[in-house]
């Protein structure tokens, strides 16, 4: 069942995370398929003691256990429904099922999410359809999702919380602008699938359009994620920092930002 966007209220579960500002953990990075050791889109969302896990690419579950219990994350969102920012949902659904005590996981996603992962009628996936422009309240932070530049309905985030703001753009192509997430933003998470010379191949971003979307969004940090295995991370990095201006940081699985 699919409902429409409600508030999810969060509860201290005991695991520590800080009183205050927001951080984002990296479980998984590979854009459209995964490296050697390497895994889906996915990031670890923390605010007080409100954590949400952006998208679960295959691989994130295994890496999000080496970070936090399971049992602490409030809710889900995915971002679209190709299948490298969803797959782990299954390995979610199977831990609430036989570890929670059938404890229902919500998740907030598009139309079509709950349908091709055939967990619509699922009693521990609780799906919640949003779409561009809805905000909803998770624990202590706020989301906001806006539609971006990709073949399928795809929605980048941004999530406030703890005084801070944090900007993911999800999957896009450079028609879609990093400014439609909005002022202040203290951190932005941007795809980079690829370099300058892959440009208007597919629907996606090289690190010189994440580099200049980002500045023009006026984002204060820039991460770029979801870079193809072949390609290369420091010539990725190399030409987003030169159009963004400043020092970029290239997503690997592990790292921590704290804003």
């Amino acid at each position: 069942m699919v409902d429409r966007p409600t508030t999810v209220h969060s509860s201290d579960h005991g695991t520590g995370p800080s009183p205050s500002g927001l951080s984002l953990v990296v479980i998984g990075c590979d854009g459209s398929w995964t490296g050697p050791g390497g895994a889906g889109s996915g990031y670890v969302v923390t605010s007080g003691t409100t954590r949400v896990l952006m998208d679960a690419g295959p691989g994130t579950f295994a890496n999000l256990q080496r970070h936090v219990d399971p049992a602490s994350i409030d809710a889900v969102t995915l971002s679209h429904r190709h299948p490298d920012h969803w797959t782990d949902l299954y390995s979610i659904a199977t831990h609430a099922r036989f570890a929670l005590g059938g404890r229902s996981v919500p998740v907030y996603a598009p139309a079509g999410v709950a349908e091709r992962a055939h967990l619509e009628m699922s009693p521990v996936v609780a799906f919640h359809e949003v779409t561009h422009g809805d905000s909803v309240r998770i624990g202590s932070l706020t989301c906001t999702f806006h539609r971006t530049d990709h073949p399928v309905e795809t929605l980048a985030v941004r999530i406030d919380g703890g005084g801070r703001a944090l900007g993911y753009s999800a999957d896009t192509g450079p028609e879609w602008s990093l400014a439609e997430l909005g002022t202040g933003l203290d951190l932005v998470l941007s795809e980079a699938t690829y370099t300058c010379d892959h440009e208007g191949t597919s629907h996606h971003m090289s690190g010189r359009q994440a580099g200049d979307q980002a500045r023009k969004a006026g984002a204060r940090r820039l991460v770029v994620t979801h870079r193809w295995p072949t390609v290369s991370a420091s010539a990725l990095e190399a030409e987003a920092a030169l159009a963004f201006g400043s020092p970029v940081e290239v997503a690997a699985i592990g790292k921590e930002y704290v804003l």
